[in-house]
């Protein structure tokens, strides 16, 4: 069995594998311009950030319905449980399907469906976060905000994704500070492209317990202090790193630096269908590309529940879980 993990990084439209895609788009009567999966598949070469996120909205055009969003998570959710994944903080984009016409109670409905029986059928808890399209502007958010307060009993927080360059965390200040009155958690992308100062702009101005990403703390020594010291979570994502260039190869990964510096770092799989591989995944291929042994592996698991929203006595549960756990030998 995988060494139990919570996953905090984790867009569920990013979960759509290509085979899903043209199921739902048959369903759907939506014409993809892929003549089959493996088409599809070329088409996982980034660039950069911006060159996946146009393929990632794209195929949401799939998505229309409560039964689609209800099969995706149920789908992620099978894979996250072979992958030893026993909590999971989720996010979805709303205005990339509002801006669709598909409404949002329809995608609340049909993620919360999945999500709802999720312990029952996989052993995993889950909770929902709502993230705010970064490229978009601060009043859509809002709007979206809004709109939303009737789901926030199924809602546990909000976050900041899509596009960073140019989108500086201060842009949505007045979301974050109505979400802080409404009670509901805060995480925000910041320094996987953007600098170092989006990071400690996330957490001064929007008040964020988390920070996605963070990579680029490492080019401040001050960011870095302060991280350590507030011991705040990043949730990377390395085979992402890879993928959308912020890194060359695993090998020039960060991780280990950034544990060695006292960071509180978790290993997530960000948009699994995109890049190569869901939780477990990164956490082998980081094992291999850094020669991680098990006793980090463990710190590394032992993060993810110490940075997740579980309440104090499931947290407990969960690290005993880690401790416990017996490592099966990996073939290189």
């Amino acid at each position: 069995m995988p060494l139990p993990k919570a996953e905090l990084h984790l867009h569920i439209e990013g979960t759509l594998e290509p085979e899903l895609a043209f199921a739902l788009a048959a369903r759907n009567s939506v014409a993809l311009p892929y003549a089959d999966t493996e088409e599809l598949r070329k088409a996982y070469s980034f660039s950069d950030l911006q060159s996946f996120l146009d393929l990632y909205y794209a195929l949401m055009a799939v998505l229309r319905t409560e039964q689609d969003f209800a099969d995706l998570a149920d789908a992620y959710l099978a894979r996250a449980a072979e992958q030893g994944v026993r909590h999971a903080e989720i996010f979805f984009d709303p205005q990339a399907h509002t801006a669709r016409g598909v409404p949002l109670g329809v995608v609340v409905d049909g993620l919360t469906r999945a999500l709802a029986h999720s312990e029952e059928r996989y052993g995993i808890s889950t909770q929902l976060i709502m993230c705010f399209l970064r490229d978009e502007s601060a009043d859509s958010a809002l709007e979206t905000f809004e709109a939303a307060r009737p789901y926030f009993d199924r809602i546990s927080g909000i976050g900041l994704d899509s596009a960073e360059v140019g989108n500086p965390p201060a842009k949505f200040r007045e979301v974050y500070r109505r979400a802080a009155e409404a009670g509901l958690r805060r995480v925000a992308h910041a320094g996987e492209e953007g600098p170092a100062s989006y990071i400690t702009e996330a957490l001064d101005v929007l008040g964020v317990e988390r920070i996605d990403h963070g990579l680029r703390c490492l080019e401040d020594g001050q960011v870095v202090a302060r991280l350590v010291r507030e011991q705040i979570p990043l949730t990377l994502c390395p085979l992402s790193n890879v993928r959308l260039r912020c890194v060359d190869t695993l090998a020039d990964h960060p991780l280990r630096e950034m544990l060695d510096a006292g960071l509180l770092v978790t290993v997530n799989s960000d948009d699994p269908a995109y890049f190569g591989g869901y939780v477990e995944d990164n956490f082998r291929a980081v094992r291999q590309a850094l020669a991680l042994d098990q006793e980090t592996l463990r710190r590394l698991a032992a993060n993810s529940f110490r940075a997740s929203f579980i309440d104090d006595r499931r947290r407990a549960e969960l690290l005993a879980e880690v401790e416990r756990h017996t490592f099966e030998p990996v073939e290189d």
